[in-house]
């Protein structure tokens, strides 16, 4: 088995099954930054193309366990995405999926950017950009699959680090390391115990089977900028839930980036499906505490009197 981490030369890749007849690999480097894989692009005589390799921990973080077939579940979402005339220009388009390899090959979409700039505070987007996200959502959420992977062990791992692990008094994650300060702010949330309640009936709810295919982890690092198209990637936390769950991250990124309080009523008004209000602002109100105090931090352009006042922000949503 190739392992694309420790791959060191060309010759190790141009032995993979994968390549058409008189292809011949002249390149390979990292595909942008990669949280949760070993993403490669590949340069080809005839083509680029992208591989993306799922280990047992997450990239960034080797310390933490994740389950290895999250690949089969990107692939399966991919797969159901481009047979939608909508979903397929978000989506790349599959050239091959090696599953003992827990490896797959999609086209090269270009090099474009995340919308992580947005966290700067200093960047707006743009009427056509969020009409895209909703066309995006919209056409997702009324998708019909047969049977999605249950994508559990993915579930449980997300579902640890939204709704448990960023509310424990002792966790071993000293975020003074973040910004002077946030530790002990932190301990404001973290020992309100009607708030843990709520969030931990909430993570009941986000563990259960829902009927809505969702694309699990839908927020800018997830939205790439090629040309004048916006592409939608990295669906490996994809799974069957309540589409205020998609909704929820969306608007949570909104406010962490600092961007107009309308965007989230303009969406709303271009969504489609029903939602229930109470539910959206209950997953809202987590994303924004745990990209706060837990440990998927962002680069955020924010104060620790700001953080405090989104942070309350988000308690306000989750209890009221």
């Amino acid at each position: 088995m190739i392992n694309l981490e420790l791959v060191t030369s060309i010759e190790e890749i141009s032995k993979l099954p994968i390549w058409k007849f008189g292809e011949r690999v002249e390149r390979s480097e990292p595909a942008g930054e990669s949280n949760m894989n070993v993403v490669l692009r590949i340069t080809t005589n005839q083509r680029s193309v992208i591989l993306k390799q799922s280990k047992p921990y997450v990239r960034k973080y080797p310390q933490i366990e994740a389950p290895i077939e999250r690949i089969s579940v990107e692939y399966a979402f991919y797969e159901a995405a481009n047979q939608n005339p909508i979903l397929k220009n978000f989506s790349p388009k599959v050239l091959d999926f090696l599953p003992d390899e827990h490896l797959l090959v999609t086209e090269d979409l270009g090099k474009g950017i995340d919308f992580s700039e947005i966290y700067s505070g200093k960047i707006a987007l743009k009427k056509l950009e969020i009409q895209n996200l909703c066309d995006y959502l919209n056409a997702l959420h009324e998708l019909e699959v047969k049977d999605f992977p249950s994508n559990n062990a993915m579930k449980i791992l997300n579902h640890e680090h939204l709704f448990r692990f960023p509310f424990l008094v002792e966790n071993g994650f000293d975020l003074d390391s973040i910004q002077h300060g946030l530790q002990d702010l932190s301990l404001k949330y973290k020992n309100n115990s009607t708030l843990k309640r709520k969030i931990e009936q909430l993570g009941k709810r986000y563990l259960s089977q829902g009927d809505t295919l969702l694309h699990g982890d839908f927020y800018p690092g997830s939205w790439l900028k090629v040309g004048n198209e916006i592409k939608i990637i990295d669906p490996e936390f994809g799974f069957l839930g309540d589409p205020e769950f998609d909704l929820g991250v969306l608007f949570a990124h909104f406010e962490l980036g600092q961007q107009s309080k309308e965007l989230k009523d303009e969406f709303l008004q271009s969504y489609i499906q029903p939602l229930s209000p109470k539910l959206l602002d209950q997953y809202q109100g987590v994303e924004i505490l745990r990209r706060l105090i837990g440990i998927a931090q962002l680069p955020l352009n924010l104060t620790l009197e700001e953080k405090e006042k989104l942070m309350n922000r988000a308690v306000e949503l989750i209890l009221e």
